[in-house]
C-alpha cells in the first residue's frame, strides 16, 4: 500500500512538472509576442510621427497610437483569439475611418490609416509567430519611410515602356508560371509545360537583368557584368538574349558579345562545382582543361570590353537601352529549346544506352551540367573510371558549345555570331588542350 502510495505521489509531482515547464514556455512565448507588438507599434509609429503636422488639422495617429494599436491586437489574440482580433480590428478599422473624414480635406491620402489597421493585425500575428510578423513590420516601415524615393522613382526615372514591361512580367511569372502543368507531355513525354514556362520567365529576368546593368553603368561595362551574373543561370539563355539586344542596337554589340562570352565563365565554374560535389577526385583529371576554357573565354570577352574594337559604344548609362526585354524574344528561346529537347529524347528512345559519348554529346546539346553529373556519377558509382569520365564530360560541354553557336546566330544574325563564335572556338579548343596536356 505504501508502495502505491509512493508511486502515485511520484507520478503526481512529474505531472505537475510538466504543467510548470509548459506554462513556463507559454508565459515566455506570450511575453516575446507582448515585446515584438510593441516593437513593431513605436518601430512603425515613429516613421509616422515624423511626417505629422503641427496644429488641430495634424494626423490623428502617431507612436503613441501605433503602439497602443499593435499591443491591442496581441492582447486580443491571447484573450479571445481570432475572433476578439477581428472585433479589435473592425474598431481600429472604425476608428481611423472617422479621423480620415476629419483630415481628408487637407490630406486625401490613406497611407497611415491602412497601415495603423495593419499594425493592430501586426501585433495580433506577433503572438503566433514573432519572426513572421517583426520581418513584415519591418518591411512597412521601410516602405512608409522610402515613401519620396519611391514616388520619385515611379514618377521621374520609371518610363512608361518600363512599367508596362514589369507589369508584364509580373502577368507571366505570377499567374501564368503557376497555372501552367507540371507533368511531361508530348512525344516521348519530353516536354513540360512547367518548365517551358518557367524558361521563358528566366530569359525574360536576364533580358531585364542586361538593361538594368546598362542603365546603371552603362553598356561597356553593364552588359558583361550581367552577362556573367546571368550565366550561372543559363549561358545559353544568356547569349539569345544578348544576341536580341545587339541585332536591334547595333552600337552594344562589343557589351553584348562580352556578356556572352563571360556568362561562359559560369557554366565552367557551375560544372566545377557540379563535379566536385558528386565525385571530388575527378576534378584532378579536369582542373587544367576547366582551367583553359575559363581563361579563353574571360580573355576573349574582357577583349571586347576594355578596347573599342569595330561596333564599340561609349560608356555612358543615358544611351538609348532599349526594351527591357521582348515576350516574343523569350518564347522563341523557349521553343528552340523544346526542339532540342524533343531531339534529344528521340534520340536515346531509338538508340538506347548506346554508347556513352553519343548520349553525353546529345544531352549536352540542351545542358553541359546535366552530362557532367549523369558521367561524374557513373564515376561515383565506380562503373567507369575517372580517365574514362573526362572525354564524355568534354564532349558534352562541347556540345553544348555548338548549341550557344547556333543560338547566338539565331538570335543576333551572322555579324553577332562572327564575334561570337570564335570566342566559342577558342575556349573549346582551350578545354581540349588542356585535357590533351593532362593526358
Amino acid at each position: 500500500m505504501a508502495l502505491g502510495c509512493t508511486a502515485y505521489t511520484a507520478a503526481v509531482r512529474s505531472r505537475n512538472e510538466r504543467i510548470l515547464k509548459i506554462s513556463s514556455f507559454a508565459d515566455s512565448s506570450t511575453l516575446l509576442g507582448l515585446c515584438v507588438a510593441l516593437g513593431i507599434g513605436l518601430l512603425i509609429g515613429a516613421e509616422r510621427e515624423r511626417r505629422k503636422s503641427s496644429g488641430p488639422t495634424r494626423n490623428a495617429a502617431g507612436i503613441r497610437t501605433f503602439a497602443v494599436s499593435a499591443l491591442l491586437g496581441a492582447v486580443g489574440v491571447i484573450l479571445g483569439g481570432g475572433l476578439l482580433l477581428a472585433v479589435i480590428a473592425l474598431l481600429v478599422g472604425a476608428g481611423t475611418w472617422v479621423a480620415y473624414r476629419r483630415t481628408c480635406d487637407l490630406d486625401p491620402g490613406i497611407t497611415t490609416e491602412f497601415a495603423l489597421l495593419l499594425t493592430c493585425l501586426l501585433g495580433g500575428l506577433a503572438i503566433q509567430d514573432s519572426a513572421l510578423a517583426a520581418a513584415i513590420g519591418a518591411l512597412l516601415a521601410v516602405l512608409l519611410a522610402a515613401r519620396d524615393r519611391l514616388h520619385h522613382f515611379v514618377r521621374s526615372v520609371l518610363t512608361a515602356q518600363e512599367l508596362h514591361d514589369i507589369l508584364l512580367f509580373s502577368a507571366v511569372a505570377l499567374i501564368v508560371l503557376p497555372l501552367a502543368p507540371d507533368r511531361f507531355i508530348g512525344p516521348f513525354d519530353a516536354l513540360n509545360p512547367r518548365a517551358m514556362a518557367g524558361l521563358v520567365v528566366l530569359m525574360m529576368a536576364i533580358s531585364a537583368l542586361g538593361y538594368v546593368a546598362m542603365r546603371s553603368v552603362g553598356p561597356r561595362y553593364g552588359l558583361p557584368l550581367a552577362g556573367f551574373a546571368a550565366g550561372f543561370v543559363s549561358s545559353t539563355a544568356t547569349i539569345y538574349a544578348m544576341g536580341e539586344r545587339a541585332s536591334k542596337q547595333g552600337a552594344l554589340r562589343n557589351g553584348a558579345v562580352a556578356g556572352a562570352l563571360l556568362s561562359s565563365i559560369a557554366t565552367i565554374l557551375q560544372m566545377t562545382v557540379v563535379i566536385g560535389l558528386i565525385r571530388a577526385p575527378l576534378l584532378n583529371s579536369l582542373v587544367l582543361p576547366l582551367t583553359f576554357g575559363g581563361l579563353a573565354a574571360g580573355l576573349y570577352g574582357l577583349l571586347f570590353m576594355l578596347w573599342g574594337l569595330p561596333g564599340g559604344s561609349a560608356n555612358t548609362p543615358d544611351q538609348d537601352a532599349g526594351r527591357a526585354f521582348e515576350l516574343k524574344t523569350a518564347a522563341s528561346f523557349a521553343v528552340l529549346v523544346a526542339c532540342v529537347l524533343l531531339l534529344s529524347a528521340a534520340l536515346n528512345a531509338w538508340l538506347g544506352s548506346r554508347g556513352m559519348l553519343l548520349g553525353a554529346a546529345v544531352t549536352g546539346l540542351a545542358d553541359a551540367h546535366a552530362t557532367a553529373a549523369s558521367v561524374a556519377s557513373l564515376a561515383a558509382a565506380n562503373k567507369i573510371s575517372s580517365a574514362q569520365a573526362v572525354g564524355p564530360i568534354l564532349l558534352g560541354l562541347s556540345s553544348n558549345t555548338l548549341m550557344k553557336a547556333l543560338v547566338a546566330f539565331r538570335s543576333g544574325g551572322l555579324r553577332y555570331a562572327a564575334c561570337i563564335v570564335p570566342g566559342l572556338l577558342l575556349m573549346i579548343g582551350a578545354v581540349w588542350l588542356g585535357a590533351w596536356l593532362a593526358g
